[in-house]
């Protein structure tokens, strides 16, 4: 592996859906609690690299393991 993208740090995040509540609202709830979004079940995930949007996708659940089946890319690549 060359050594330049060897160290480079790239945080992935996925997001479902999003929620407003107030703190002390979240604070309240326990182990197990509903948290509403503002997506419905056919929506895709979103998945960022680095906080920009790189692709939408669908959500997997297989035993233990959870995965995105990314269905499309999102912004410009050099392919």
């Amino acid at each position: 592996m060359p050594k330049a993208i060897e160290n480079v740090t790239v945080e992935v995040s996925v997001v479902l859906g999003r929620a407003n509540m107030p703190i002390h609202q979240l604070l309240k709830m326990g182990r197990g609690a509903v948290i509403e979004l503002d997506t419905v079940v056919t929506d895709h995930a979103l998945v960022f690299a680095n906080d920009r949007l790189i692709a939408k996708g669908d959500v997997m659940i297989k035993d233990d393991h959870v995965a995105v089946n990314i269905a499309e890319r999102v912004g410009q690549y050099d392919d």
